[in-house]
């Protein structure tokens, strides 16, 4: 199997594989790690020593996020019809922009092809198979934002054993996503917008609150008290939509195996770690690697990694900084 389907796979929730065959310069690298030990951890350890995660990404990301859904605030306050509607159907200066997996309940729901929605989709298509499709879920999505301060308590929590992390299988998300079409299919209703909470917060911020705020807030207590991330790992359809989406994105980021010192500092930060299954020792078949379509471009594992061996990269261009 190509590592193209063994990524796709994977973002359905199969367990990543070792790599049949390792390139030559890949077992090169690794035998001088090996041969030259010493050298290895002193190097491994002055990087540690001298790095300090800047949080550039995570900050540009924030800012990208909240200037989004703020702009539908102010558009629909101030009148100024600039961008009307919310996250999951809305106009751009005249432009219809649907989001993909709306789309798709809407119109299995209607059991018919909806000419208008289709239109309004292609521009959301273009933009997340170029910028990479669950880029959607960490520079966008406000749901992402909330969970991702609610983590923070949720891992506090766990460092003082007050609470357990309960995983999920990942497969999960692959069973939900086809018993949310299901359901429109079936019932002509959209149940999964009625749950949504990036709809329900979107909706939140621009016409105000309401009861289904309190749905939200049961997720995130769940997340904090039970398992980390729950909803985004392990139940929500977008961000399966948009990984499918931008599995040909030439937006990624890059694993360069040579200056990875294999300490795990990324995974424990990544909301998919699966993708950086690359970075285990012994894990990476070519010197360079893209991680996989499951990845959200958030940039944490950019962020936290001391040596540069995970950087954001355009095919076929250098690298962004």
């Amino acid at each position: 199997m190509s590592r193209f389907a063994d990524l796709f796979m994977g973002m359905l929730g199969a367990a990543p594989k070792k790599p049949e065959k390792v390139s030559e310069k890949v077992q090169k690298i690794m035998f001088l790690k090996y041969e030259d030990k010493d050298r290895f951890i002193k190097e491994k350890l002055h990087a540690r020593e001298h790095h300090k995660t800047s949080h550039k990404w995570r900050n540009r990301r924030w800012a990208v996020l909240i200037a989004a859904n703020l702009l539908f605030v102010v558009s629909f306050w101030l009148d100024i019809q600039l961008l009307e509607g919310a996250l999951t159907a809305s106009r751009f200066i005249g432009f219809h922009l649907i989001d993909l997996n709306s789309a798709l309940q809407v119109m299995l729901a209607h059991k018919h092809i909806i000419v208008n929605l289709f239109i309004g989709t292609a521009t959301v298509f273009v933009l997340w198979v170029l910028l990479g499709g669950r880029t959607f879920c960490s520079w966008v999505c406000p749901y992402h934002l909330l969970a991702e301060w609610f983590e923070a308590l949720h891992l506090k929590l766990v460092e003082k054993k007050i609470v357990t992390d309960h995983e999920f299988h990942r497969g999960a998300r692959t069973v939900f996503w086809v018993l949310f079409a299901l359901m429109a299919l079936v019932t002509g209703y959209t149940v999964f917008e009625t749950i949504s909470p990036t709809g329900i917060l979107s909706r939140a911020l621009i016409y105000g609150p309401g009861l289904a705020l309190g749905w939200v807030f049961l997720l995130l207590l769940f997340e904090v008290f039970w398992s980390r991330r729950a909803w985004c790992r392990y139940v929500c359809p977008i961000g399966l939509t948009y990984g499918v989406v931008g599995s040909i994105s030439p937006l990624r980021i890059q694993y360069t195996v040579e200056h990875c010192f294999h300490e795990g500092d990324c995974r424990k930060v990544c909301l998919v770690p699966h993708v950086l299954d690359v970075t285990i020792k012994n894990r990476a078949a070519e010197e360079h690697l893209s991680l996989g379509p499951d990845c959200t471009r958030c940039g944490l594992c950019v962020d936290v990694c001391p040596t540069g061996a995970l950087r954001f990269n355009i095919k076929g261009l250098s690298r962004l900084l």
